[in-house]
This record gives C-alpha cells, sequence and structure tokens, in this order.
C-alpha cells in the first residue's frame, strides 16, 4: 500500500506510519486527470493489516474515504475467511507462481465484491481501479488465513507443499511448476466446483415442496396436474438450499444462475421440451419426460457439475408374474393334491418383487396400471418406476389372460407351460401356487426326492434305475404323468416295479380310506409281454399280489371284482382294454402303466380310446422309441398320461409339429422341448453315466479327543442333567430335558465358544480349544493343498457361522456357509458359486439346509463335524456330492470324540440293527425314554476322552 499524508492537516500518525519516511515519488492521477507526483510511504501487508486495524476506532471524519473504504474491505475479507470459504491455489505473483490462499468464488463472494467495486472511491478508479482492488483483497486473503494458521508447527507438516500455506514461510514454489501446479489448480478448481450454486431438485406432481422458501406474496407457483416440479434452486455457503426467487437476486446473482442454467439445457437438451412457470424459473415436466430425465438426464447434468436432487420415495422394482392354479372338483379325501387333470383355469397374479413378501398387487391396482404408459407409473399414491414400462406390460397381459378365462377356449396347461417357460411374458414368473412341480420347473429346482428302495424289492437298482424309480414317485406324489423313454433293455420295468413297491410300503404306513384298500394299479402291454411282466414281479417282489387278466378263461363281473380286491396288480392287454373297457372302467386304479405306448400313437383307434376311458390317479406310459416317424407320435404318448398338456391335434401341428417338421424352427423346438422336459425321461445306453457306474466311496469315522477345556464343560453338562433328573418328571418333560442336555453336549464337543454363545476367539493363547476344530483345520489344509474342495456339514447353522471366519482366515479365500435362513435367490448363487471352477475350497452347510435337493459334486471330500445320529439324513447330505455327475472318488469322514456319548452312540448304531433302524424312524427321541443309569452310563464321560 502507498500512502501520503498532509503533515499540517493531520494529527500525529498512529504506528506503524509515525516511524516511516515519506520520501518515495510516486505518480498520482487526480480527480480533473492531471498526474502528479506525491511524497508517499510504502507499508507491506502486516503494516497495512496493523494500520487498519489502528485505526478500527477513529472516527470516519477523521480518515479519508480511501482509508475507510481500505478498513471496509479488510472486514469483510475476514469474514468471508472466519467462513470457511477459502482454499490453496497456484498463482502467478510478478510473473512467478507460488501457493497462496484464495477465496472459493462463491456467488456471495461475487455479489460482495461487485458492490464494493461500484462503491470505490473516484481516487482509486483513477488508480488501479478493479485490477488494485482485487489484488489487495487476495493479499488480505492470504494473510488473514496465514495468521490463522499461525500455531501450527510447520515440523508437523510432512508435504512441503502445506508448510508454504504457512505464516512466514519461503516464499517459493515447493514443486516444479509444471505438473505439480496443473495438479494443484484442478484440484482448487474442484473445490469452487464443490459450491456450485445451481441445484435442481425433483417433486413428485402434488407433492409440496416442503425445503424451499416460497413465501413471497408474489410468488404463486402454478398447479401443475401430473406433471413433475423440477425445481431451480440454489445451494448457500453454508449447505442449504434456498428455491430461486428471480426478482430477489441480486442482477449478479441472476446473471450467474441463468449462465449455469444455460450450461444445464447444454448438457441436457431435452429440458427445451418442458414448460415453465411463470412466476419462476422452475421447468414442469410431463410424466413420460420425467421417465426420461430419472433415466439420463439426472445423470448428464450431474456429470456436467450440476447438483441434481431426487425423491426419495421413487421406488425402482423388479416385478414378477405369479400363477394360482385353479382346481375343480377336488373331494375333501385326505389326498387332495392337484394334479394335470384336476386343473381347468389359472390365476394370474402381479408382485413388486420376487422374494415372497414383495407387494401383490390387486384388480384395482392392476385396473389403474392398464391405463399408465411408460417404465414410471402410480401404484397405490406411490410412483415406482421399472426397466423397459414392465409394469404396464404385465398389467396388459393379466387383462388379456383374463379374457381368455372367460372365453369358451380357456388356457390350458400345455400353453401355461409354454408361457413360462418361454421368452414372450412381459416379466419373469417367481412362482405357481397350486402346481408345486411347474413351480420348481420355472426355478430350476425340479430334483426329485431321494428315496431308498423298497424293502419288498430284492432286486439292487443301478443308480440310473434308481434315479428313474424317484423321477417317477415325484410325477406320481404331484399327480403328473410320465414318460419313461428310456432304451430297450435298461430295466423300464424293474423301476415301475420299484415305483409300486413304494406305494405299497407308503400306503401301509398311511390311515386307510374308502378306496385304498381296493386300488389297485393296472398294467396294460402287448400280449407277448403279459409273461414277462408277471415273471418279473415274481422275480424281484415276490411279496406283491398280482393277476392276470387275459386268455379265455379270464374271470369277469363279480370274480373279477374279487380279484382285483385281493390284488396289488393287474396285468391285461391292449386289445382286452378295448374288448373288456366296460368291466375295467367300473374300478378306479391306483395307476395305470402302458407298456410299449407307441403302439397307442393313433388316437382314433379303440384301444387308444379306452385306455384314456380308464380311471386312475396316475398313468405312466413305457416305450422305448417316444418318436418312430412324426411328431405326432410323441403328442399321442404325452397326451396319454397328461391329457390337453400339447393341446389338441390340429393345435399341436399348428403350434410345433408344423414349424418344426416342415420349417425347422429352432424357437418352436425350444418351447416344445421346456414343455416336455419335466414329464419324459430318456436314457440310452452310449450315456456316459450309463456306460459307467460311480465312483468309489470311502467312509471313515475319525476320532478326536476333547481338550481339557471342553471335558469341564461336559461334566458340567452332565452334572446340571442329573440334578435335573433327580426328582421324577413327567415323561414330556423328561424326554424335552435328556434331549436339551443332548444338544449341550454336542455344541460342547464342537467348541467351548459354540456352547457357551459368548464370542471367544477359536485359540487361547495360540492353542486349540476344540479337538475337532483342530482336526477339521488340519484336513482342509491337506486336501485343499491336493486341489481337493470339501462339504462341510453341521447341524448347527450358528457353529457354521462360527467355523466360516476362522477357515477363510486359515485357507486364505472366503468360505461360505450354506443355511435354511437364506432366501432363495441367495441359495441358488451360492451353490452356482461353488460349482463354478473357480469356486471356494469349502462349503459349510446345515445339514436341513444342504442335506436334500442339492448338486454340489463339485466337492469330493465330505466331513460330518457333528452327528445327526439318522443314517438316512448323513447319507442324504453325503449324496449331495456322492451322484451322478461325480467324477473323482469320494471320501466322507464322521467326526466322533472319543469316550463321549458320540462315540458310545456310534458304537450302538453300528453294532446294533434294530436300534439303527429305530435311530432312522425316530432320530434322537429314543434318547429320552432311556433309564436314568443307561443314561447316564451313555453320556459319562471316559478318561480317554481328553487329550492335554
Amino acid at each position: 500500500m502507498v500512502l501520503w499524508h498532509e503533515a499540517e492537516l493531520s494529527p500525529p500518525l498512529p504506528e506503524p506510519l509515525r516511524s516511516k519516511k515519506f520520501r518515495h515519488k510516486t505518480a498520482f492521477v487526480g480527480a480533473d486527470g492531471k498526474r502528479t507526483f506525491l511524497t508517499t510511504a510504502v507499508v507491506g501487508i502486516t503494516g497495512t493489516v496493523d494500520l487498519l486495524d489502528a485505526l478500527a476506532e477513529a472516527p470516519d471524519d477523521e480518515l479519508s474515504g480511501e482509508l475507510r473504504y481500505y478498513r471496509h474491505l479488510l472486514t469483510g475479507v475476514r469474514a468471508f475467511v472466519a467462513s470457511g470459504a477459502v482454499a490453496p491455489a497456484v498463482v502467478a505473483v510478478a510473473d512467478e507462481p507460488l501457493l497462496r490462499w484464495q477465496i472459493v468464488p462463491t456467488p456471495v463472494w461475487r455479489g460482495w465484491f461487485a458492490a464494493l467495486n461500484h462503491a470505490s472511491p473516484p481516487a482509486l478508479d483513477a488508480n488501479g481501479g478493479t485490477e488494485a482492488i482485487a489484488d489487495l483483497a487476495a493479499e488480505f486473503v492470504d494473510y488473514e488465513c496465514r495468521q490463522r494458521c499461525r500455531d501450527i508447527a510447520a515440523e508437523s507438516i510432512a508435504t512441503p507443499a502445506l508448510r508454504a500455506l504457512l505464516p512466514d514461510a519461503v516464499d517459493e514454489l515447493p514443486f516444479s511448476p509444471g505438473k505439480g501446479a496443473s495438479a494443484w489448480a484442478a484440484w482448487s478448481g474442484s473445490v469452487a466446483a464443490g459450491e456450485s450454486t445451481l441445484l435442481l431438485r425433483l417433486y413428485e406432481p402434488h407433492s409440496p415442496a416442503d425445503d424451499l422458501t416460497f413465501d413471497d406474496p408474489a410468488f404463486e407457483p402454478v398447479d401443475t396436474p401430473e406433471r413433475w416440479r423440477l425445481a431451480v434452486c440454489r445451494r448457500l455457503v453454508d449447505g442449504a438450499v434456498e428455491a430461486v426467487v428471480p426478482h430477489r437476486l441480486e442482477p449478479t446473482e441472476l446473471d450467474s444462475l441463468t449462465t449455469d442454467l444455460a450450461g444445464a439445457v447444454k448438457a441436457w437438451p431435452q429440458l427445451t421440451d418442458a414448460d415453465h412457470d411463470p412466476h419462476n424459473l422452475d421447468f414442469l415436466l410431463p410424466t413420460t419426460l420425467t421417465e426420461e430425465f430419472l433415466a439420463t438426464g439426472a445423470t448428464a447434468l450431474a456429470e456436467s457439475g450440476i447438483q441434481v436432487l431426487l425423491p426419495r420415495t421413487i421406488a425402482t422394482v423388479r416385478p414378477t408374474l405369479s400363477i394360482r392354479a385353479l382346481p375343480v372338483g377336488l373331494s375333501s379325501a385326505v389326498n387332495t393334491m392337484v394334479g394335470l387333470d384336476d386343473v381347468r383355469n389359472f390365476e394370474w397374479r402381479l408382485a413388486l418383487g420376487d422374494s415372497p413378501d414383495a407387494t401383490l398387487l390387486s384388480q384395482s391396482d392392476l385396473d389403474e396400471l392398464a391405463h399408465q404408459q411408460g417404465s414410471l407409473v402410480r401404484i397405490r399414491g406411490r410412483w415406482v418406476t421399472a426397466e423397459d414400462a414392465a409394469l404396464t406390460r404385465a398389467a396388459q397381459f393379466i387383462a388379456a389372460q383374463r379374457i381368455q378365462s372367460a372365453s369358451d377356449h380357456p388356457a390350458d396347461v400345455g400353453e401355461l407351460f409354454g408361457l413360462v417357460t418361454g421368452d414372450t411374458l412381459p416379466v419373469p414368473v417367481s412362482s405357481v401356487q397350486g402346481l408345486s412341480w411347474l413351480d420348481d420347473a420355472i426355478t430350476g429346482s425340479l430334483i426329485p426326492q431321494d428315496l431308498s428302495a423298497p424293502d419288498m424289492l430284492t432286486a439292487t437298482l443301478r443308480p440310473y434305475q434308481q434315479r428313474g424309480f424317484e423321477w417317477l414317485a415325484y410325477l406320481a406324489q404331484h399327480g403328473i404323468g410320465g414318460v419313461l423313454a428310456d432304451d430297450m433293455g435298461l430295466g423300464k420295468t424293474i423301476q415301475v416295479i420299484a415305483l409300486t413297491c413304494h406305494d405299497l410300503a407308503s400306503a401301509a404306513g398311511e390311515a386307510p380310506t374308502a378306496d385304498s384298500a381296493t386300488e389297485a394299479s393296472l398294467v396294460v402291454c402287448p400280449m407277448s409281454l403279459v409273461g414277462n411282466w408277471e415273471r418279473e414281479f415274481a422275480r424281484f417282489a415276490p411279496t406283491v399280489r398280482t393277476v392276470v387278466h387275459h386268455g379265455s378263461q379270464r374271470s369277469s363281473g363279480d370274480d373279477f371284482a374279487k380279484a382285483v380286491a385281493h390284488a396289488d396288480v393287474v396285468i391285461t392287454t391292449f386289445a382286452l382294454v378295448a374288448r373288456d373297457s366296460d368291466l375295467l372302467t367300473r374300478f378306479h386304479w391306483r395307476r395305470v402303466i402302458v407298456d410299449e405306448a407307441q403302439h397307442v400313437k393313433n388316437v382314433a383307434t379303440r384301444q387308444a380310446k379306452a385306455l384314456r376311458l380308464l380311471p386312475t390317479g396316475h398313468r405312466i406310459a413305457l416305450t422305448g422309441t417316444p418318436v418312430e416317424n412324426r411328431l405326432e407320435d410323441l403328442r399321442a404318448v404325452v397326451d396319454l398320461v397328461n391329457p390337453g398338456l400339447l393341446g389338441s391335434p390340429s393345435v399341436f401341428r399348428a403350434r410345433f409339429a408344423d414349424p418344426i417338421e416342415r420349417e425347422r424352427d429352432s424357437g418352436a423346438l425350444r418351447r416344445l422341448t421346456a414343455i416336455t422336459r419335466p414329464f419324459i425321461l430318456r436314457r440310452e445306453k452310449t450315456d456316459p453315466a450309463i456306460e459307467a457306474d460311480l465312483p468309489a466311496k470311502t467312509e471313515l469315522t475319525v476320532r478326536t479327543n476333547l481338550t481339557v477345556e471342553q471335558a469341564a464343560l461336559y461334566r458340567a453338562v452332565i452334572d446340571d442333567l442329573m440334578e435335573a433328573l433327580s426328582d421324577p418328571l413327567q415323561l414330556a418333560l423328561r424326554r424335552r430335558t435328556v434331549l436339551a442336555a443332548l444338544t449341550r453336549l454336542k455344541q460342547v464337543c464342537n467348541h467351548p465358544a459354540h456352547y457357551l454363545a459368548d464370542g471367544s476367539k477359536m485359540l487361547r493363547r495360540n492353542a486349540h480349544r476344540s479337538g475337532k476344530v483342530e482336526l477339521l483345520t488340519d484336513i482342509l489344509t491337506t486336501v485343499t493343498a491336493e486341489g481337493d474342495r470339501t462339504l462341510v456339514f453341521t447341524q448347527f447353522a450358528a457353529f457354521a457361522h462360527l467355523l466360516a471366519p476362522w477357515l477363510t482366515e486359515q485357507l486364505g479365500v472366503e468360505i461360505p456357509v450354506l443355511h435354511g435362513g437364506m432366501p432363495r435367490p441367495a441359495r441358488d448363487q451360492l451353490v452356482a458359486d461353488f460349482q463354478s471352477g473357480d469356486g471356494p475350497p469349502a462349503l459349510l452347510a446345515t445339514l436341513k439346509a444342504g442335506g436334500t435337493g442339492l448338486n454340489l459334486t463339485a466337492a469330493n471330500q465330505v466331513v460330518h463335524v457333528d452327528r445327526w445320529w439318522n443314517p438316512a439324513v448323513e447319507q442324504q447330505a453325503t449324496d449331495r456330492a456322492y451322484r451322478i455327475g461325480q467324477q473323482r472318488a469320494v471320501q466322507v469322514r464322521k467326526f466322533v470324540c472319543v469316550g463321549t456319548l458320540e462315540e458310545r452312540i456310534d458304537e450302538m448304531i453300528t453294532a446294533k440293527k434294530e436300534l439303527a433302524g429305530l435311530t432312522v424312524n425316530a432320530g434322537e427321541h429314543w434318547l429320552g425314554d432311556v433309564g436314568d443309569e443307561e443314561l447316564f452310563e451313555l453320556f459319562r464321560l471316559r478318561d480317554e476322552a481328553v487329550s492335554e
């Protein structure tokens, strides 16, 4: 700053001017425009600030206008610095780049500086003007910021660039003026951009602009029915959002804002298609344009540096369809399963998601959707968005289905199945209620339940025959007919015999109904095979009662009725089905089995018609050649067991046969395959799964010891149990007490932290607290190093979650947990990840969640950490890895703690067949009935149990 004074007029000068020498000649332009020279003193920035502070209390009439102006400038700068609106930047000082503190040019700063510049004294206007004001303001900003950092020790800051911003720092750039300066400039620019003036906020139609201040009487927003308000706002320095009322803004602020709005329109030109509120700058968007704004506009504006706020209430949904089968004529009998013959119509439903608790839309919701368009729609007063207008299209689809259902030609099961397995639905199908088999087919989980071969079956089924028997039982359970189309010689007959034995064994355990005692199965075959069927039953199921209805001496009338009443299976021929139709249709057959079903492919024959008249709850067709010449052969066989599945002959020709046979239509072939796949099972002799048996399986019982800590906890549980049993208890309470103790002992054998549930660590003083966990860790480390993958089963989800982080740490790869509480999509994804080539080396699974219905053949090692004591349950779990598709030998380890109840129960199951049978049927509940002395002997801890 350059100052001069008139000694004869001025009072004594304050410090720091009193010691200054006024001897510098400085050119000065007067108010008249003439140039003259004055004797002046030069004062640095520190002296200038000290001078202005010293003059802070001086009366205005004792100061020149210029000094009062400078004092006002310093006061304003201090206010902006105190608000934090500053940032470091590289600036040129005398053509040399240096680090300086600068004001972030917010709208408030720009407005204030414009007013300051407008009020500058004439002398200043004539001697430097705006540039001089800006230079002085910049010096004040840098000085004030550095003074605020005066208590920071330079040695406490490692970065030279930051040290250069402290007071008394060396006035030089701490990095090269090239790349480093560019980086600082970019960073400083980003800070300024973060203080953007413009903010656009979207409001739903009819929603109050709750955060905006529209209290000006001149401001009256127009009514915007079904139009979305994109409010033009600004964010203040303190972060608050304020509505823009144009006539309230300073001209500079309005100019800045309109410039930013022009940038917004440039970033997303579709804004020009919106209407404007005549009272302000807001945009009014129709729903179609809002949909586009949500999809692309908001992102485009944000990428251009303009802040956008969207309503949190807009939900993005992934709608799904569900189907409810509407059966007709169901009786009140115990067996009310819904088969294909029972279903006559379907109800389509639309949900806002695929989870079981997703919102299900009502008919009024669907009607509301039908009148809307696009991906952004309103449901129950709430706006939601779905890709590709999925909600609207789904509502229209359901409306069309409702019309068809009310017509004379409602959709049949085949058409339904074609829809859900094809690619024409507007959204995917998430579930089918009333047809669980179709639900399984849609979700890809149509996996027959693992069954044990019936005791009355004397044959040993090959693996593929076992699967065929389980598949037939699955279809029978759901009332669905099936076509077993294995190659000749692969044992279709034995699979049906196994199913028949399974039926009889199941019926023996059921309460009899009025019909069940008289229902036999009917086998219909060529005459040449009648004897074969009779011999096969006699050989492989000698306890099954068979009756042959054939020959001139065959019984009829009451004699036939008596024979049927004492038979499990009746065997007859195609010819007699037609000839004796009146007799055979008097009975309701448990099942009708049609062998060599290709013989009745001509649906117009008496035999084919007679077969369809037989009353039955289930039909099976056996054929080695489901398609001999034409696709109509396939339709005839499938229609025999599942009437209507593939439509009438004319519909089938138009929908499938002609497009496939004449045009080689791959789409039609794909749809036909999808429809028939669940109902046809065909294996050929060249199938590798039939050519080669399953690999070997080795089962090991691996024994381990308890630690001292486990032994102490084990004894404490036994002591508590014996004390609880010292007083007579009711049988039910005694059982619960014993079984609760059994559970606690299992937990102790697993790990103390599992029993205590105290969140304690797996190790204590770097030593294992559990023999099982130590053994499991060693096994997994070894087999993983050898390239094997392992299924680890436990009956406790809590223990699985306890093991997961420990094994993850030991193996260096995240080990997942499969448990019953997982949603189906998560479970499916977990299984898919494990089955993939780069899946984790181990999978922890609870027996209930991972024991059935899963294919986990990526693993060839199985470990049962704790025991369910039910061989069937454990075997089902093991069979997740040991099943068709397994290419390597499978090794199964079952952990047992030495000297504990685990070892003694394992010995009992192995040694006593009657106990093994009991555990298969009753699980662990038999332990509740054991006497006190036997129970103590079973549970007590032996000396060999503990290892030091």
